[in-house]
């Protein structure tokens, strides 16, 4: 049984989270089953681009419970190799030589918000919510942080992640995570118009176009793997310190954390 549904229609690829019943969380197997399907429709000549979608009411939740559970467990080690993993998927959809559309059909948080940033063009309903809400686990958003920067700046980036507040789809677009937030029932019209905008386009053109367009914000697949590292380091570091280990320990246990006041 696979976490994600792949379907192909006039050259373009959708990708689908299917964990519904968990708001499309992430584990092991849903990261490792999204990068391969990234990688397969960039390496594939018959899809003019891609689509990410969530299924049921929600884009993505972030982590999943369980897994979660088990990587504070895990040593530091361990949550860096784990951490390597998310940041190879970021990069591919990043990099990714198709061009991508984040069709946000609901909420977004933690790795959810990185994967809208990651895309090229994202466009939400207007009831999604958002949240980088790592601190209040005693953690930081680091894996996602590159891309998420990118996508709204840094300005916005220091509010976001130093709050943990969440935040709607009008203020998504305010700030770049979102190009468009639309009602419900517009949100496939409006996806189709981009990619009626991309069938206009030579692919080999566009494809170029996209890897100009980072390359003059300064980021290159060399640069993002540095980063990379350097951000698993920080986030393996964090999960297993005293602060971290409460702050899991105080999610899972659905209670406040030590330093929590009010």
């Amino acid at each position: 049984m696979s976490f994600i549904q792949i379907a192909d229609h006039d050259s373009v690829r959708r990708i689908t989270l299917d964990r519904p019943e968990l708001h499309n969380a992430f584990d092991d197997r849903l990261i490792a089953e999204l990068t391969a399907a990234i990688d397969a429709a960039g390496n594939d000549a018959t899809v003019r681009a891609v689509v990410l979608t969530g299924a049921g009411a929600s884009f993505s939740a972030g982590a999943d419970m369980n897994w979660m559970r088990g990587m504070a467990k895990a040593s530091e080690q361990e949550n860096r190799e784990d951490s390597l993993k998310l940041a190879r998927l970021m990069r591919s959809l990043q990099f990714c030589p198709k061009p991508t559309v984040a069709r946000v059909n609901g909420a977004a948080y933690g790795g959810g918000v990185g994967l809208v940033a990651c895309c090229d063009i994202a466009i939400g309903v207007e009831t999604a919510k958002f949240g980088l809400t790592e601190v209040k686990l005693g953690l930081v958003p680091a894996v996602i942080s590159p891309y998420v920067v990118q996508a709204i700046g840094s300005r916005q980036a220091r509010r976001l992640f130093v709050t943990g507040e969440l935040f709607d789809a009008q203020a998504a677009q305010a700030m770049g995570l979102l190009h468009q937030s639309v009602a419900a029932d517009a949100l496939d019209d409006a996806v189709d118009g981009v990619l009626k905008l991309f069938a206009k386009t030579g692919p080999r053109a566009q494809a170029e176009a996209k890897q100009l367009a980072l390359r003059m914000a300064g980021t290159t697949i060399a640069s993002a793997e540095q980063i990379d590292r350097d951000n698993a380091t920080l986030i393996a570091r964090l999960r297993v310190s005293e602060e971290g280990q409460e702050g899991l320990s105080a999610f899972l246990d659905k209670r406040a954390a030590t330093w929590a006041t009010h």
